[in-house]
């Protein structure tokens, strides 16, 4: 099993997109942790939205969809449940 995620920090007023096979748990505390990368600059990310997939493979093709749509309105409108 794979999932795809996005992240919300209030400090920075912004959105991560990302993909993992680990537990969300787990990948959310590595973000939260002492790192390098996009997330490191700010402590307090959560996650708004996630979606599962059978395989890394599938989980990786929707990351870059929405990683391409380079838009924070779209992203908006898929939290709050309205269709692509």
């Amino acid at each position: 099993m794979a999932l795809v995620y996005i992240l919300y920090s209030s400090s920075l007023g912004k959105y991560y997109i990302g993909s993992t096979t680990q537990s969300l748990e787990e990948r959310l505390r590595r973000h939260l942790s002492d790192h390098m990368g996009f997330t490191a600059s700010t402590k307090d990310w959560i996650v708004v939205y996630s979606e599962k997939f059978a395989d890394k493979s599938s989980a990786l093709i929707r990351e870059r969809q929405l990683k391409s749509w380079k838009s924070k309105a779209k992203i908006i409108e898929l939290l709050s449940g309205k269709p692509e």
